[in-house]
């Protein structure tokens, strides 16, 4: 395996994100993260995402703060960051009109102390400048809390799938502690500003743990389940018109088992379809869907793939980048152990290879972004704890490096959704095995710029 590398300028370039494996809970069974059961696992334990790994038992129950049906948040409600810096703000100003002429009775001191009791209300995000951030050295990435508003979503985000289509990100499904969900959600990375839309159509039944691949403005949803139900159902959603649709296929045609917990990947046409669970075992068979430019369902066609060299041990949670024309698995889980691999699959002759590691990190679970020539590995659980580390894999030395951002980095969480847009990356949701979380956090990359500037490189795989 050797990597060649070309391109040289003064912002890395970025690409989009890889589709999320995530988990799924069931009400009773032993407990394990992943939901993944091993072909040697006794079949009398039942497919549950709340047993134990290596031993270790992980999650516990569900307790995160009960909900209105319907919120909605103020654009002035920021960060609890955002509020400090505005209580120290008034306080300088009811210094200053202490200390200097007052006017008439006092007027100046007590102008101060009316403003600052009354509540900010802003039609943007704030926007912090002058004294409201210590200086940050230039090269520092930087974690923040989004400031959102607008209406907010009704409940916490856990195994959902989210695809940006322009700067919009389309969150489906997912669950919390109450089950899972089929209604969509649309986040702005611009203005910050979340809606719920109405869909029409065919809407997919509740579901988590599925993929999502955006195919030019459709989003092809496949798989993922409810409680003890995998599915294999393959919906697709028309972002322009809001219309789901159900293909269907004629009868003996050969198509995936159901399956949860499984990657996908679209390369020339095709949606590749790699692992997961099936309730009994976890799998490591490919699929590809014939879906075209522009995901015509009366034109898709499913096909098992048969690979060459050694395969990837069956695994759901992993995660999967496409780099050029390789597919990069990494980690994902059993329902016994939690893997620290990586492998490429050539996706031209379909040829799986290794990836040797100097250093490796167990991770289910996680997040891997791609931005430049660098994975942006998010969270996970490490088989041991959930986790709110953060990996920087080198895509041209293929060895991991360590960063730590400035700010305040999300809490431990797996499950949870990412994606890349301009110079930031957005952290949505997660579980960290008591809660399911519904906070939304970006990390400033723009300062990074001393990440090699590698704008062209390829993987070579046998």
């Amino acid at each position: 395996m050797s990597i060649s590398t070309s391109g040289f300028k003064a912002h890395p370039s970025t690409s989009s994100l890889a589709s999320l494996a995530s988990a799924s809970r069931s009400p009773s069974g032993p407990r394990n993260p992943t939901g993944l059961r091993s072909a040697s696992t006794p079949t009398a334990t039942k497919f549950s995402d709340t047993a134990s790994i290596a031993g270790t038992s992980i999650a516990g129950v569900m307790t995160s703060s009960s909900r209105q049906k319907s919120r909605s948040k103020s654009p002035g409600s920021t960060t609890m960051r955002d509020r400090e810096r505005d209580k120290e703000r008034d306080g300088d100003k009811e210094k200053d009109g202490k200390d200097g002429k007052e006017g008439k009775s006092g007027q100046g001191s007590k102008g101060s102390r009316g403003l600052a009791t009354q509540p900010r209300l802003r039609n943007t995000p704030h926007l912090p400048s002058g004294k409201d951030v210590e200086p940050v050295p230039a090269t520092l990435m930087y974690w923040s809390r989004a400031p959102v508003y607008g209406l907010l979503p009704t409940h916490g985000m856990r195994a959902h799938s989210i695809t940006l289509v322009d700067n919009i990100a389309w969150i489906f499904g997912g669950c919390d502690e109450k089950g899972c969900w089929r209604d969509v959600w649309c986040f702005s990375v611009e203005s910050m500003q979340w809606s719920n839309p109405d869909t029409v159509g065919d809407i997919p039944p509740p579901c988590r743990a599925h993929t999502a691949t955006l195919v030019d403005r459709r989003i092809v949803v496949f798989g993922g389940g409810e409680g003890p139900v995998y599915y294999s159902n393959l919906y697709v959603l028309d972002t322009i018109t809001r219309r789901w649709q159900h293909p269907t296929f004629p009868e003996g045609t050969d198509l995936p088992p159901p399956r949860r917990a499984h990657t996908s990947v679209l390369y020339r046409g095709r949606i590749y379809i790699f692992g997961g669970g099936n309730g009994t075992q976890a799998l490591n068979d490919l699929w590809t869907l014939e879906v075209g430019t522009n995901a015509n369902v009366e034109k898709m066609r499913w096909e098992e793939q048969q690979t060459r060299g050694r395969k990837p041990s069956p695994r759901g949670y992993h995660t999967a980048n496409l780099i050029g024309n390789v597919m990069i698995v990494m980690g994902g889980s059993d329902g016994r152990e939690c893997f620290s691999d990586m492998w490429c699959l050539n996706l031209d002759n379909l040829n799986w290879s290794q990836v040797r590691l100097a250093t490796s990190y167990r991770r289910l679970s996680h997040t891997a972004t791609q931005v430049g020539s660098y994975l942006f590995i998010c969270g996970g659980h490490d088989g041991s704890s959930y986790t709110s580390e953060m990996l920087l894999f080198n895509l041209v030395s293929l060895t991991f490096e360590t960063r730590s951002p400035a700010g305040r980095s999300p809490s431990a969480r797996g499950y949870h959704a990412a994606l890349q847009a301009d110079s930031r990356l957005f952290i949505f949701g997660g579980f960290n095995g008591n809660e399911v979380f519904d906070d939304v956090h970006l990390l400033d990359l723009a300062g990074a710029a001393y990440l090699p500037q590698v704008t062209s490189f390829r993987i070579e795989v046998d």
